[in-house]
C-alpha cells in the first residue's frame, strides 16, 4: 500500500509541476533548429547495413529516478524513448562503477577478469586486462567507427590501458572515477588532486569551465555531424552524471525548488540535464540521417546513493550492495529496427549480454571469443522471445571483509558463507557473507530525514550470513526464505562453488606513489613505462591474490643503475617543464 500511495503522490506532484505540458521536442539552449525540420525524412540506407549503435550509460542513477517509474524527477525524453521502445524491467548491472563497465566492454563476469574486488583506484597500477578483446575492438573489426565520450574508469597506468588502445578511434573524457563538473579536478585523498580531462591520449588543458554533460553532448553532436551515416558508427556516451559532486547549473534547479531536500533537488536537476542531453543527441541522429538505422540503448551503471539525493525505492539497498537496489538497473532499448515495440520486457538480461548482442547485430564474429558470460539477447529484445539467460552471477569477492558469523558449516560444507557472494538462478536469489547495507530508503522529500522513520525501514534482523529470496514474487527482498528452503540454498551454493572454480586471481595492487599528479605535470594520466608495466604485470600474475608488490631489485648491475639515473634526470626535466607549462596556463585562465 505504501508503494501505491507514494506512486500516487508522485503522479500528483508531477502533474502539479506541469510535467505533461513539457514539450520534449522543443529546442533549448543547445539546439536552436526546429525539431520538425527533419520530420518525415527517411534516409535511404541499405537494408542490410549494420545499424548505428548509441549506448548511453549514466552514473549512479537510481531505479526510482526516471519518470516512468513514478519519480518526481522530470525525464520526458527518456520516458518517450522508452515508451516507444522496450523497457527492461528485469535488467541487472553491477553495484559499482568499474565492475559494470568492465563487464559491458568484455562480456565477462568480474571473476574472469580479476576485477572482482572494489574499483580501480587512480593510483593503482591496474587496468582492464590487456588480453581481453573488447566490444569496440570487435565492432571495429566489423567495419565500425568507434568513439567514446565521458567516464572511463577502467585504469590508465600505462598507455596500453587507455580507451584509444582498447578499441576506440577517439576518446574525450575523464579517466578516473569522479571529477568536478566544471574544473575537471579529481582527488584521490588529501593532497592527491589533479586535472582529468583528456583528448585521445593527451591532457585537454584549458577546457574547464563548462558543465561536463553539456561539453560531452556537444562532442557527440560534432562526431555525428562529421561522420558519414553510410558507415556504421558506435558511440559510447558514458555520462559522469549523476555521480557526486552535485553541482548542476542553477537554472536547472529552479523547476525543483518545491523539493524540501536540497540534495534531492540538485540530484533531480542533474537527471534533467541528462534527459536534455539524450534529447539533443537523438535530435542529431535524426537530423544527420542516422536514426532510421540506429539502436539506442540506455543503462545505468549501478544503483543510487540515497544520502546524496538518489533513490532506489521501493527496492532494498543502495549503490555498493548486492541487494536489488544496488544491482537492478534502469534500462531500455529504442530503435526503429525493433520488431515488437512499445512494450515492457521482463526477460532476464545482464550487462554482459550487450557484448555478444551488439557484435552479432553488427555482423561481427563472436565464435572466436571463448569464455563469454553474456548471451545474444537481440531476439528477446526485438521479437519478445524467451531470454537465453537463466542465471546471473552477481559476484564472488574473496577480498571483501569476511562476515564474522559465516562458515563452511553454515554453507553445508559446499561454500564458506563468510565470503561475500551473490547469485540468481531462475526466480531465486542467494546472498552470502556481507551483502552491504540492506535498508529500504524512501525518496528523501523532506529537508531533514526523521530518525524514527528511518529506523522503521532498517534491515536490522538477526546476525546471519545466508539469505534466499524469490525475487520474482518478492522483488523488494522482504521475505527471507533461507531457513524454509534449504534445498534451494544448497543448489545455489553449488552454483557458486562451480563458478568459483573458474575464477582468476584478484587484481588489486597496492597504490603506486609515482602516480601522483604532482609528479606528472599536475594531471592524472599514465605514469609507468611500458617495460615497467610488463614487470608489474608478471609480478601480479605470480601472486595468488593478484597483489603487486612494488620493490626494486637489489642485485641490479652498475650499468643498469647508471641508465636508470640518466632516465631519472630526464624524468625530472620533463616534470619540471610540465609543471611550468601548467602554471603558465593556469595564470592565463
Amino acid at each position: 500500500m505504501a508503494v501505491h500511495a507514494l506512486t500516487g503522490f508522485s503522479v500528483v506532484s508531477v502533474l502539479s509541476l506541469g510535467y505533461l505540458s513539457w514539450d520534449w521536442v522543443k529546442p533549448n539552449q543547445l539546439d536552436n533548429e526546429p525539431f520538425a525540420d527533419f520530420k518525415g525524412k527517411r534516409p535511404e540506407l541499405k537494408p542490410r547495413q549494420p545499424p548505428h549503435i548509441i549506448f548511453f550509460m549514466t552514473d549512479d542513477q537510481g531505479f526510482h529516478d526516471i519518470g516512468y517509474h513514478g519519480s518526481d524527477i522530470r525525464t520526458p525524453t527518456l520516458d518517450k524513448l522508452a515508451a516507444e521502445g522496450v523497457k527492461l524491467e528485469n535488467y541487472y548491472v553491477q553495484p559499482i562503477c568499474t565492475p559494470s563497465r568492465s563487464q559491458l566492454i568484455t562480456g565477462r563476469y568480474q571473476i574472469h577478469t580479476g576485477l572482482q574486488h572494489s574499483i580501480i583506484r587512480p593510483r593503482q597500477p591496474n587496468c582492464l586486462p590487456l588480453d581481453q578483446v573488447t566490444l569496440p575492438q570487435k565492432l571495429r573489426e566489423a567495419g565500425y567507427a568507434t568513439h567514446m565520450v565521458g567516464k572511463w574508469h577502467l585504469g590508465f597506468y600505462r598507455k596500453q590501458c587507455l580507451p584509444t588502445r582498447r578499441g576506440f578511434d577517439t576518446y574525450f573524457g575523464s579517466l578516473t572515477g569522479s571529477v568536478d563538473y566544471y574544473t575537471y579536478d579529481s582527488c584521490d585523498g588529501p593532497g592527491q588532486c589533479g586535472y582529468d580531462l583528456h583528448e585521445g591520449e593527451n591532457v585537454a588543458w584549458g577546457r574547464g569551465g563548462k558543465f561536463s554533460t553539456h561539453l560531452y553532448t556537444q562532442r557527440v553532436r560534432k562526431i555525428l555531424a562529421a561522420h558519414d551515416p553510410h558507415q556504421p558508427v558506435f558511440i559510447f556516451m558514458s555520462f559522469q552524471a549523476v555521480h557526486t559532486p552535485l553541482r548542476p547549473p542553477k537554472g536547472y534547479i529552479y523547476p525543483y525548488r518545491g523539493m524540501g531536500n536540497i540534495a534531492r533537488r540538485k540530484y533531480a536537476a542533474m537527471v534533467s540535464i541528462v534527459d536534455e542531453a539524450v534529447r539533443n543527441i537523438t535530435y542529431a541522429l535524426r537530423k544527420y540521417g542516422y536514426y532510421q538505422n540506429s539502436v539506442i540503448i540506455f543503462s545505468t551503471d549501478n544503483g543510487a546513493q540515497p544520502f546524496v539525493g538518489g533513490s532506489n525505492w521501493p527496492l532494498r539497498g543502495r549503490k555498493g550492495t548486492y541487494w536489488e537496489g544496488g544491482v537492478r538497473g534502469l534500462g531500455f532499448v529504442h530503435s526503429p529496427l525493433l520488431r515488437r515495440r512499445r512494450r515492457v520486457s521482463r526477460a532476464l538480461v545482464h550487462i554482459t549480454d550487450w557484448y555478444p548482442t551488439l557484435v552479432t547485430l553488427a555482423g561481427g564474429n563472436i565464435s572466436l571469443s571463448d569464455g563469454l558470460d553474456g548471451y545474444n539477447v537481440w531476439p528477446t529484445l526485438s521479437e519478445g522471445r524467451e531470454s537465453p539467460r537463466v542465471e546471473i552471477l552477481h559476484n564472488i569477492d574473496p577480498l571483501h571483509i569476511r562476515a564474522g558469523h559465516g562458515s563452511w558449516q553454515d554453507g553445508f560444507r559446499i561454500w564458506d558463507t563468510s565470503v561475500q557472494a551473490a547469485i540468481r538462478v531462475g526466480d531465486w536469489k542467494l546472498l552470502t557473507g556481507d551483502p552491504g547495507h540492506g535498508d529500504w530508503v524512501p525518496p528523501q522529500v523532506l529537508a531533514n530525514f526523521p530518525g524514527n522513520w528511518w529506523n522503521l525501514e532498517r534491515g536490522m534482523g538477526q546476525r546471519k550470513s545466508v539469505w534466499l529470496f524469490n525475487v520474482t514474487a518478492d522483488p523488494y527482498e522482504r521475505h527471507d526464505l533461507s531457513s524454509r528452503r534449504p534445498d534451494v540454498v544448497k543448489v545455489l551454493l553449488e552454483r557458486l562453488a562451480h563458478h568459483n572454480r573458474t575464477a582468476v586471481p584478484v587484481r588489486f595492487p597496492d597504490e603506486d606513489p609515482r602516480a601522483s599528479p604532482h609528479l606528472n605535470g599536475g594531471a592524472w594520466g599514465p605514469w609507468a613505462w611500458d617495460e615497467e608495466g610488463e614487470r608489474e604485470r608478471e609480478r601480479e600474475d605470480n601472486n595468488n591474490v593478484g597483489r603487486v608488490v612494488h620493490r626494486k631489485s637489489l642485485n641490479k648491475s652498475k650499468n643498469k643503475k647508471k641508465k636508470k639515473k640518466k632516465k631519472c634526470k630526464i624524468c625530472k626535466l620533463k616534470s619540471f617543464f610540465k609543471k611550468l607549462n601548467t602554471r603558465i596556463i593556469s595564470n592565463r585562465i
